[in-house]
Order: C-alpha cells, then structure tokens, then sequence
C-alpha cells in the first residue's frame, strides 16, 4: 500500500474560469512508450524546417518545440497541460499553499484591486492594510486596467525584494502609498468559528498541503468553546479542488474507518484504485492528524453546502459524504470535474499534466460533466440565485471528458436563462459598490448557510423553487 501511494501522490489545485484540476504527482518516469509514428514525425520534422528557412523573421528552436507540444497536449481536454519552466514554478506553489509575496486575499471593484482581507501575520498584515483597501497602483503602474492575475504577479517577487502599494482607503477619503517587503506566505485553507452555542461552521477554500494539520486545529478549538456541539456546517462553496490525500482525510474524518471514499478507473494499472477512510490513504509521513479529533465528530449532524465553484476534490468529499448518507448536501450543483490528470516531471523545472483516470464516488456514480446533485437546492439569497446561470460547469468546456454513458440531453431553457441572468448583471452594475456585493460566506447575512443552520435544528428550510439539476453533457468532437 505504502509503494501505491509513493506513486498516486497528488491532486492539484483547480484552476480559473472553470478549469479545474484534480491531478496525481508521478516523479517516475514511464518506460512503457508506444512504438513512435515515424512517418508523422517525420511531417512533423518537415515541418519544423520550413518554419527555420522560409518563415518572415526567425523563430527560435526552443519556441517552436515548447509551442508545438503545448499544443499537443491541449488538444486532448481541457485539464491536460504542459508546463514550461514558470508554469511549473506557479502550479508547485498552488498545491503547496506557499508563495512568495506580500500576503492578502485579493478581489477587484472597478477595475481596481481590493483587499478582501490580509493574511495574519503577513507582511501586508504587519503595515497595516485593512479589508476593503483599494489598490490603485503597484510600484509606477496603474492598477486601472490590468487583470487580477497581472496584479497578482506584479506583487509577487523574490524574498525580500520590496513593492509599492498606493493605497486608496475609502473609510478615511485618503490616498496613502505603503512600501512592503516581500517574504514566504502561507495561505490558509480553513477557516472555522460557532455560528452560535451547540453549532459550528467550518470552510475549506482549496484542499492544499496543510489543509488536514489546519482543518483538525479548528476542530479542536470549536470543540473546546462548546464541547457538546450539536452540528456542523462544512462549507465548500467555490473550493476548486486540491490534494487528493487531503480531501480523503477530511472524508475520513466524519465517516466510518476503512469505508470507500473515492475510487480511480483508467488505462494505467495504478490508475484503477480505491481510497478508503484509513490513515494509509492520506498520511504521508509521521502520525495521523485525525487521531486528535473527538470521537463524537464522527456522529455529529452535518450539512455540507456546495455550489458551482465546488470542484474536483471538494467533490470527492462532499459525494462521499452524500453515498455514506454521513450529511446532508445543500446549495447549489458543483462544477463537474471528475477526472484525474497525472503530473509527471519532463526534467528539473518543466512537467506534463495529462489526464490519466475518471473518479467514482462510493456507489460508484461518476460525476464528470455532471457534479454532485444536492439533496436540497438552495439558492444564495432569498430572491434567488439571479446569476447562477452565467456560471461555467465542466459540462460547458471545450473538449471536455465525456462521463463514459454516452449521453447526450440538451437543455433548450438554459440559453433563456442566460439572457435573463445577463440582463440582470447589467442592471446590477449599475448600483452602488456596497448594493453590489454579495454577502460573505460565513455571514449572518449568508443565506444558505441559514438554511443549513435550519437544517441542522429540524427547522423549516427555504429551499430553491427555480433551481433544476443540469443534465446535459454537451459534447465535442
């Protein structure tokens, strides 16, 4: 079992705009190669001459090699990938949790880049910025203009390098300029607090290296404020996924030992496998974690609320839960990522993700182009879910992977929907910044988490009147 799990590793951190990931790290490479296709390398080798002698300007080798595997691979699906040197670089600290930077949790309100709030501890925390800051410029350049991910990688730097943040802080009507120091940042996956006595409520934002050491920490702290705890709300809203090791401890740590959590299924003998509940399947090295939780949580009434941005891992979790009948699943449909993509090492600093395997909740149900279905729809505000329909699914992407029924049905409603939905956003942009945020998870103002919270105390739940199950599986070829 110990040699299985040095070769299934990981499963990675989702990506943005719906493509996410859930990946296995091989760090061995595979001897078992195909026979090669002379005569197309050989056109491929025509090819790549051509370009060299009769193209307008030059092209260098490496650009057209790097280009002309890129293009290989994302042919396939939309979650296979080569990563070039920098690539690599990002996708190793995604799955790590670890960056270095000036440590905030960041989102944009009107083209400008907003503090939704600074990391404890970080160097963005220690100078003083504030959730709600607005950043207007970085270093000489405007923010105005730029997306969040350049933002994002104009902050980001070597250790101990410095950046300058001009900072527009609304509250006070000022414009003040903040010089921070780079370092390592440690992003925090688990957030946890008591709703009120006897109920608690805990969120998982990505499943990365830390997330059991932290999910278990919070645990221990909720059951010391309130050591009767009468339920829990595990919040897995718009959590793209992460480390398949860590989405199977925190499945094992409500369901029974040795129960199936996820099982794998593809061409590769190592990619047909079974997950269990038991500390070989996640602990990696040292003690298991999950040893210091309370026996009580294994009986604790549960609800797990999930949405759209549910993907990949928080889907392992949250259809494990729903097969066991461990919870009850509430929200919205998740995204539909179901398959398991391998990342192997091409040399020091580049690497290939491809898409190795389908995964199967216990009753062996496959969510692929589908997502797990709540037993009770519930929308994000009492007036509804107005943009729901604008979301992209798994089921939206091109080139996606089939789910193996070979099913097609097509949803003639959902183009209305979309209309409707993108005549709302338009008359929302138009209200005032504060009338055009929606609430924040964990809020008293969270209206699915209410009603989890109803669920929890045997209460009336307001359930969705509007919201469908997505069936169709749009393909193409």
């Amino acid at each position: 079992m110990g040699q299985k799990l040095k070769i299934a590793g990981w499963i990675s951190l989702g990506a943005v705009a719906g493509a996410l990931t859930t990946v296995q790290l091989q760090a061995v490479a595979r001897n078992n190669l195909s026979p090669l296709p002379l005569e197309e390398l050989q056109q491929l080798a025509a090819v790549f001459g051509m370009i060299k002698s009769d193209y307008v300007e030059p092209v260098e080798d490496k650009k057209l090699i790097t280009d002309a595997i890129s293009g290989m691979v994302s042919s396939l699906d939309p979650h296979s990938v080569y990563f070039d040197k920098k690539s690599f670089k990002e996708f190793r600290e995604g799955t790590s949790g670890r960056f270095v930077g000036v440590g905030i949790e960041i989102s944009q309100e009107d083209g400008l880049v907003k503090v939704v709030s600074p990391i404890e501890g970080s160097p963005a925390d220690r100078a003083g910025l504030k959730p709600n800051d607005l950043i207007t410029k970085i270093d000489d350049t405007l923010v105005k203009g730029l997306s969040l991910n350049e933002a994002v990688k104009r902050m980001r730097g070597e250790p101990n390098t410095k950046v300058l943040l001009t900072i527009f802080r609304k509250d006070e009507n000022r414009t003040f300029p903040v010089t921070i120091t780079r370092e390592e940042i440690r992003t925090q996956s688990v957030r946890a607090k008591m709703i009120e006595p006897g109920y608690a409520w805990v969120r998982l934002s990505q499943f990365q290296e830390r997330t059991v050491e932290d999910f278990v920490t919070r645990v221990e702290a909720l059951y010391k404020q309130d050591p009767q705890l009468k339920g829990l709300v595990l919040d897995l809203r718009n959590d793209p996924g992460g480390l398949l090791d860590a989405a199977v401890a925190v499945s094992a740590a409500f369901l029974p030992e040795n129960v199936t959590v996820v099982s794998t299924n593809g061409q590769l003998a190592e990619s047909k496998f079974t997950y269990r509940a038991a500390p070989e399947y996640y602990v990696r090295r040292g003690s298991d974690p999950l040893k210091r939780l309370p026996v009580s949580l294994k009986k604790v009434p549960l609800v797990v609320l999930v949405n759209e941005g549910s993907a990949s891992a928080s889907e392992i979790v949250a259809g494990a839960l729903q097969d066991h009948k461990r919870a009850v699943i509430m929200g919205s449909q998740t995204f539909g990522k179901g398959s398991v993509q391998t990342v192997r090492p091409l040399g020091p600093d580049t690497g290939l993700k491809i898409t190795t395997a389908r995964y199967f909740t216990p009753s062996g149900k496959s969510i692929q182009a589908k997502g797990i279905i709540p037993d009770v729809l519930v929308d994000e505000t009492p007036e509804g879910s107005p943009f729901a329909a604008l979301r992209s699914r798994e089921a939206d992407l091109e080139k996606h992977l089939s789910n193996g029924s070979n099913t097609e049905q097509k949803d003639p409603a959902r183009e209305k929907a979309r209309e409707e939905a993108l005549k709302k956003l338009e008359a929302a942009s138009k209200l005032p910044p504060e009338q055009r945020r929606p609430p924040e998870f964990g809020s008293d103002k969270d209206f699915q988490l209410m009603q989890a919270l109803n669920q929890l105390k045997g209460r009336q739940v307001l359930a969705s009147k509007t919201q469908a199950p997505r069936t169709e599986e749009k393909k193409e070829n």
